[in-house]
C-alpha cells in the first residue's frame, strides 16, 4: 500500500472519492468530496485560522484504498492533527476506506505521519468519530503497539429515530402525551385558516433559497450570534455544497403566505439527516418549527426513509419525538 501526501484537494478525483466513501466504514454526507472541498475552503467558518491540509490518500497499484483527510493546527497548547471538518459543524467524520481495508490503512497511516511528517505534530485529536467505527478499536490497538498514550471518550450524543414504517406505526411507539401533541399542534394549524402548507424547496433560485433559510436560522438568538460572517459563508458553501451533490433537503412551512419555518436537512444513504433549522418568531402561537418537524417525518415515512438522524445535540424535543441516542466518541492519542 502506498502513500501519498496532497497539496490540494484537486489531486484527487472527486468521483473516485465519493465512490470509495459509500463502500467505507463510515459514510456520512459530512465526508463527501463536495462538502470536504467546502468546509477547507472556509476552514470551518473561521474556526481554524492557521492550519496546514495533512491530505493523505493510499494506493495498490491504481486502486485507491483509502484517504484520510486531516489538517495540523495548535490546538489545547500541542502541535495536533484533526480529521478535516472538525470540530463544531460536522457532526460525523471518519477516514474513507473499506472495511477489509482498515486495519492496514490506519497502521501503515501512522507509520507514514510518523515517518514523514515527524517534527510537525506531537497528537492526534479525531473528534466525531460514529460509536460503530473500527477507526476507535483501531486506534487504541495502534497505540498500544506503539507505547503512544491513547485516550478515548464520548463527545456528544446523536439521538436518531428509528423509521421504515408508516407515519401511523411511528406514532404509536412514542409517548402517548407526545403522540397527541403532535396531532394536535398540526391540526391546530391547518385549521387556523392561515394558509398554512409546507414544501420542499425546488432551489430553482438556490441563492434566495439559501438566504431565506439563513435568516430564519437568525430567529433565534443564539443562532444569530453563531453565524458570524466567516461562519455565514462557511454555512452557505455547505449548503451548495450539499445542493451540487444531490443531496440537499430544504423545506418550509408557510403561514399567511409568509415563512415561518425552515428545516435544512440532507436526504443521503436512505435517510433524512437533520443538520440545522430556524423558525419566525412571529408565528410562535402555531408552533411552526414543531409543525413542520411532524410534516417532515410523515414524509419520511412515506418515503420509506430509515431513519431520521438529529445528528449532534440533547435538546428536549428530538427526544419528546421518539429519539434513541448513538454518539460521536472524540480520540486522542500523543506520541
Amino acid at each position: 500500500m502506498n502513500y501519498t501526501l496532497h497539496s490540494d484537494f484537486s489531486e484527487i478525483n472527486p468521483q473516485s472519492w465519493n465512490n470509495l466513501l459509500t463502500e467505507s466504514i463510515s459514510d456520512s454526507p459530512f465526508m463527501r468530496y463536495e462538502y470536504q472541498t467546502a468546509w477547507w475552503q472556509q476552514r470551518g467558518g473561521g474556526e481554524w485560522q492557521n492550519a496546514q491540509l495533512v491530505l493523505i490518500s493510499a494506493s495498490a497499484g491504481e486502486k485507491l484504498i483509502g484517504i484520510a483527510p486531516l489538517f495540523i493546527a495548535e490546538y489545547e497548547g500541542q502541535r495536533a492533527i484533526l480529521l478535516n471538518g472538525s470540530i463544531e459543524i460536522s457532526d460525523y467524520l471518519d477516514v474513507i476506506v473499506r472495511p477489509a481495508d482498515h486495519a492496514q490503512f490506519i497502521s501503515g497511516l501512522l507509520d507514514f505521519l510518523a515517518s514523514n511528517l515527524t517534527d510537525n505534530w506531537s497528537a492526534l485529536d479525531w473528534y466525531n468519530l460514529p460509536d460503530s467505527s473500527p477507526t476507535l478499536a483501531a486506534l487504541k490497538a495502534e497505540s498500544a503497539k506503539r507505547k503512544w498514550t491513547h485516550h478515548e471518550e464520548m463527545y456528544r450524543p446523536t439521538p436518531r429515530i428509528p423509521l421504515n414504517r408508516t407515519f401511523d406505526e411511528y406514532l404509536a411507539t412514542i409517548d402517548k402525551k407526545q403522540r397527541h401533541e403532535i396531532r394536535r399542534k398540526a391540526r391546530r394549524a391547518e385549521e387556523s385558516g392561515r394558509g398554512v402548507r409546507w414544501y420542499i424547496s425546488e432551489m430553482q433560485d438556490p441563492e434566495a433559497e439559501i438566504d431565506a433559510f439563513i435568516k430564519l436560522m437568525e430567529g433565534d438568538e443564539n443562532k444569530a450570534k453563531f453565524l458570524t460572517e466567516p461562519m455565514r459563508a462557511q454555512m452557505k458553501a455547505a449548503i451548495r455544497a450539499a445542493h451540487q451533490g444531490g443531496w440537499l433537503w430544504l423545506a418550509f412551512l408557510e403561514v399567511d403566505g409568509q415563512r415561518a419555518a425552515a428545516a435544512l436537512n440532507f436526504d443521503y444513504n436512505n435517510k433524512l439527516w437533520g443538520y440545522n433549522a430556524g423558525v419566525n418568531r412571529a408565528f410562535m402561537e402555531l408552533s411552526p418549527g414543531w409543525v413542520l418537524l411532524g410534516y417532515i417525518l410523515q414524509w419520511c415515512c412515506d418515503n420509506r426513509r430509515s431513519e431520521f438522524d438529529f445528528m449532534r445535540g440533547d435538546e428536549e424535543y428530538k427526544y419528546r419525538f421518539g429519539a434513541v441516542n448513538q454518539y460521536v466518541m472524540r480520540a486522542r492519542v500523543e506520541k
